[in-house]
């Protein structure tokens, strides 16, 4: 369940990988459209067939923070119904990133996950490549090297929606994001499928269609065991999320969301 929470932030589970087979790693450009804007919030559904399991919610607004204009991004996610009575859930997540270049300046994380919790705080330096750990739980502080253009779990979801030029994509095209969570550093890889029209609650939308590889084991059938649908088009919302993992399948639809940047369109039959 923990891995499942996780999935409806960023829709994926972290996992390292190689640099090979990618074409590229995403780095921040100025000159990218903004794909989201002051006030824009989701309402994600994760459940297993017709039975609920979590609901996850993400709202990003401006923000400052030592006196740097920032977006700050919330999350927040719990499970529901049965999933509720035999696995209490209850996770918050705060992102403090740049608005010129979406990169992460502060990271909370304060989890509650079946008795299991954390509350952790991380400070990125960018001009060192350090991350500034202090775990509040267990009173430790600690220090961490970091790759450049590094993300957390939250600022990667905004990052990759404003930075990730899919106007030229080739279907098989592969690229990397350099991220940093549970004091590790992740290369995050997504590998675009195809265009796709699928079905949902708001009708027929024209997405992208991606395959973000995970660790396979325990949780997930294998590295290629979830896919994921954006809308193609300049939001690049997350549409739907479907996982095969070791014992069923999990999917995680959009339910609800307000205060987009650009249109949401619908195709007309």
């Amino acid at each position: 369940m923990k891995k499942c929470i996780n999935l409806l932030f960023f829709f994926i589970s972290l996992g390292g990988f190689s640099q090979e087979g990618i074409n590229q790693i995403i780095t921040p450009n100025e000159s990218s459209n903004q794909a989201f804007q002051d006030g824009e919030w989701f309402e994600f559904r994760l459940h297993y067939g017709i039975f609920n399991a979590s609901y996850a919610t993400l709202k990003v607004k401006e923000d400052t923070i030592d006196n740097v204009p920032v977006f700050h991004a919330k999350g927040y996610g719990r499970t529901t119904g049965l999933a509720h009575w035999f696995f209490k859930v209850e996770d918050h997540y705060d992102s403090y990133f740049t608005k010129s270049h979406g990169l992460p300046l502060l990271f909370l994380r304060d989890i509650d996950e079946g008795g299991y919790t954390k509350d952790v705080e991380i400070r990125f330096d960018h001009d060192k490549n350090i991350a500034f750990v202090n775990d509040k739980k267990k009173k430790i502080k600690s220090e961490y090297s970091t790759k450049e253009n590094v993300q957390d779990l939250i600022s990667a979801f905004y990052f990759l929606r404003n930075f990730y030029d899919t106007s030229t994509i080739e279907v098989g095209e592969s690229v990397g994001l350099n991220m940093f969570f549970d004091n590790e550093n992740y290369l995050f890889r997504l590998k675009f499928l195809g265009r796709e029209v699928i079905s949902t609650k708001f009708g027929k939308v024209n997405t992208l269609k991606f395959r973000p590889y995970v660790q396979s084991g325990r949780v997930f059938r294998a590295q290629e065991s979830v896919t994921l649908w954006i809308s193609d088009d300049p939001n690049k919302i997350p549409i739907k999320m479907r996982a095969d993992l070791v014992i069923g399948a999990i999917e995680c639809d959009l339910e609800n969301f307000k205060n987009l940047r650009h249109p949401f369109k619908i195709v007309v039959p």
